[in-house]
C-alpha cells in the first residue's frame, strides 16, 4: 500500500553518541475492514541502538510480531516509516527491499529452517553461497567460536540437538555480518536448557561481535538476556525496561495487565 504524501521524513541514523540501527516512527498497521478491522499497530515509535540486544514483549494480540515483521520489511505499513541504518525501507520497491534484507538483515525464527541434506557448515554458508559471496575468514572463525559448533560443522541437522540446530540457524543469520538480526520467538521450540544456550549465544554475539539483535518473545526468562525490553499493548507502546531480570519483566507485565 502506498503511503500518503504526509509520510514521515527520513530520520537521522544517529542520536548523539548512540548509533541507531533501526528506527520506527508512527507505525500504523491494520487488518480487515469495516467492523472487522483490527488496528495491529497504532502509531508505534521506537529506536533500537546498534550493538544492543532488545526484546519486544506484550500479551497475545499486542502487535509484537507484527511490529517486528514491519521493522524487518516482511510486512507493509499503512502509515509511518521504518529506517534501517539511515535507509528508509518504507515504500521501497520489492526488488530493492529483497536485496536489502539479503545483504543487511539476518532472520531467526522458531522453526530452524535448515536443509536436511546439508551439513551444519553448508547450512550456515548457504545465504552467502546463494548470493555468490564468500565469508570473511576472520569473521567466520570468530562466529564459529562464539556459537560453539566447531566440532559439529560436518554433522547434518538430524545429528544435532534442537539447541544445536537453532545455533546453526543463528550462525546462518550472522554469517553475512548483517546490520541487525531479527529473532521471532527463537526459543519457542526448545526446552529450557537448549533455549538458554541459544539466548546465551545471542547475548554473546552482541557483547563480543557488536551485533544488533531485536527479539520478540513472550517469556520473561528469555527477555532477561536482553539489554532492554520494549513493551506493547493493544498495538501501542506500553513502556520500556532497562537491564531486565525475569522478575522485573514479570512484574511489569502483571502491573500492565491490571
Amino acid at each position: 500500500m502506498s503511503l500518503p504524501s504526509t509520510a514521515v521524513p527520513e530520520p537521522a541514523a544517529s542520536r548523539g553518541d548512540v548509533r541507531i540501527a533501526v528506527q520506527a516512527t508512527g507505525l500504523v498497521k491494520t487488518y480487515g475492514s469495516g467492523d472487522a478491522q483490527v488496528r495491529a499497530l497504532d502509531g508505534v515509535s521506537a529506536e533500537f541502538a546498534a550493538g544492543e540486544f532488545t526484546a519486544i514483549m506484550g500479551p497475545s494480540g499486542s502487535g509484537k510480531s507484527t511490529f517486528m515483521h514491519c521493522l524487518a520489511g516482511l510486512d507493509t505499513l499503512d502509515g509511518g516509516a521504518v529506517t534501517i541504518g539511515g535507509t528508509t525501507i518504507t515504500g521501497m520497491k520489492d526488488r530493492k527491499l529483497t536485496q536489502l534484507r539479503r545483504d543487511r538483515i539476518g532472520f531467526i525464527f522458531q522453526a530452524f529452517n535448515l536443509l536436511p541434506t546439508l551439513t551444519a557448515e553448508q547450512n550456515i554458508l548457504l545465504p552467502l553461497s546463494l548470493a555468490g559471496r564468500k565469508p570473511d575468514p576472520e569473521w567466520y572463525a570468530r562466529l564459529i567460536e562464539v556459537v560453539g559448533l566447531k566440532d559439529r560443522l560436518g554433522h547434518r541437522p538430524s545429528q544435532l540437538s534442537g539447541g544445536q540446530q537453532q545455533r546453526v540457524a543463528c550462525a546462518r543469520a550472522l554469517v553475512g555480518k548483517p546490520e541487525v538480526v531479527f529473532a521471532d520467538e527463537p526459543t519457542g521450540n526448545l526446552d529450557s536448557r537448549s533455549g538458554a544456550e541459544v539466548l546465551g549465544f545471542l547475548q554473546k554475539s552482541v557483547r563480543e561481535l557488536d551485533q544488533t539483535v531485536i527479539m520478540v518473545t513472550h517469556d520473561p526468562a528469555a527477555a532477561s538476556y536482553a539489554d532492554r525490553v520494549v513493551f506493547l499493548a493493544d498495538g501501542r507502546p506500553a513502556g520500556e525496561l532497562a537491564d531486565p531480570t525475569a522478575e522485573s519483566v514479570l512484574d511489569h507485565l502483571m502491573r500492565a495487565g491490571r
